[in-house]
């Protein structure tokens, strides 16, 4: 089911009315200096008292998703805005003071900066690299560029002992692609003890970022498989009412190309975006066939009825909902192919304050979503439209 809401309705949040009972889950996608999108959307939801119970990320969403839980709520804020300052370009001129084509310009430069040279404290070129030319190296140096640095970024601004405490914070699932299998896996930090190298192999996107080993296995970018990680909250046993707030950068719509830097943005699009439907409609089958088991259940004569039936009913789970609340990253980049590679710092502060605004419609949209009883099982909240008031 999906709903729009009412683009009349005020537009200063408040706090969300969304049930006492009910988990909150921040889902975020992998797609590079995009994700500066994604801390603002989190700064808005921290200062609404919209803290997530579970952060599930892919790629970039990983890395914030591990900030977000590896830290406590005063640090939260701080250490997202420290990185993100750290891995961002300095532009040489005000990008708020120049016209659009200039703009345009001096962010095609930065990008191009970080192709030659990387993001300090993220990736660096390999030098004189054998895999450039297409010579065998070692599996954990097969790639363009090196992200040894990531695991000190991420160990400076990352608590993991304070990650890994079962008894507070919160949860982190962050999706990797097994590279001799190609199948998807979790990391857990309710199941397991998760260290920088979790979150580093959930961000190896090949050829430019080499796998990473974790227990003796390679790993590759989840992104590969499902740049979209809301299977894990779907499949969550035992199932409960949740709360979901979605972020995705990608945009599955998209005009025909015309150019070979069309199609290539176009192609990074339709890669990335979100396949959450699919994950969506099988979700709902599976409400459904579990509602009908426990009624035909409770149908059965009481001598027909075994404990053992009871006990796998039970198992089932109630009826819960599920309320997506879906974040889309509006901002189109003037449809470049590298947006993803562009660090700059201009850039990131905008993509931050339109994730900080975005997040503060969905906040709002929150507050409408009912946590009753209901055959609904999913339903997913797109953000009403930006109302533009004429002034003066």
């Amino acid at each position: 089911m999906r709903r729009k809401p009412d683009a009349s309705s005020p537009s200063s949040p408040r706090s969300s009315s969304a049930s006492p009972k009910a988990r909150i889950a921040l889902v975020l996608q992998g797609g590079g200096a995009l994700g500066a999108y994604q801390a603002g959307v989190y700064q808005a939801m921290h200062e609404h008292d919209l803290t997530p119970d579970w952060v599930v990320g892919t790629s970039i969403g990983a890395i914030n998703a591990a900030i977000i839980a590896g830290n406590r709520r005063e640090d939260r804020i701080p250490r997202l805005r420290a990185f993100w300052e750290s891995v961002s370009h300095p532009d040489a001129l005000d990008l708020h003071a120049v016209p659009d084509a200039t703009r345009q310009l001096m962010t095609w430069a930065t990008t191009m900066d970080t192709f030659a040279r990387g993001v300090p404290g993220f990736f660096t070129p390999r030098p004189f690299n054998p895999f450039a030319v297409g010579l065998p190296v070692p599996p954990e140096e097969a790639s363009f560029y090196n992200t040894e640095e990531l695991r000190t970024t991420l160990n400076k601004y990352v608590d993991f002992d304070y990650l890994n405490d079962k008894t507070e914070g919160i949860r982190l699932t962050v999706s990797a692609v097994k590279v001799t299998c190609g199948s998807l896996v979790a990391f857990d930090s309710s199941l397991h003890m998760l260290s920088a190298e979790h979150v580093m192999a959930s961000g190896a996107l090949p050829p430019g970022f080499a796998p990473v080993r974790v227990d003796g296995d390679l790993y590759w970018d989840g992104g590969l498989y499902s740049n979209t990680p809301l299977e894990a909250v779907l499949s969550d046993e035992p199932r409960q009412d949740t709360l979901c707030m979605m972020v995705d950068l990608w945009h599955a719509d998209g005009p025909e190309p015309r150019t070979y830097e069309e199609v290539q943005t176009r192609q990074k699009d339709v890669t990335f975006a979100s396949r959450s439907q699919r994950h969506i409609d099988a979700y709902l089958k599976q409400h459904q066939l579990r509602k009908m088991a426990r009624e035909l259940y409770e149908r059965m004569p009481a001598e027909l009825r075994k404990p053992s039936d009871r006990k796998q009913l039970a198992e089932l789970g109630a009826d819960t909902t599920i309320h997506i609340v879906r974040l889309p990253y509006a901002g189109r980049d003037w449809n470049m192919a590298s947006k993803d590679v562009n660090f700059s710092r201009g850039s990131i502060e905008w993509r931050w304050e339109q994730g900080y605004q975005d997040a503060l419609r969905g906040i709002q949209v929150s507050q409408g979503c009912p946590f009753n009883v209901s055959d609904a099982g999913v339903v997913v909240h797109e953000l009403p439209p930006v109302v533009e008031i004429a002034t003066g």
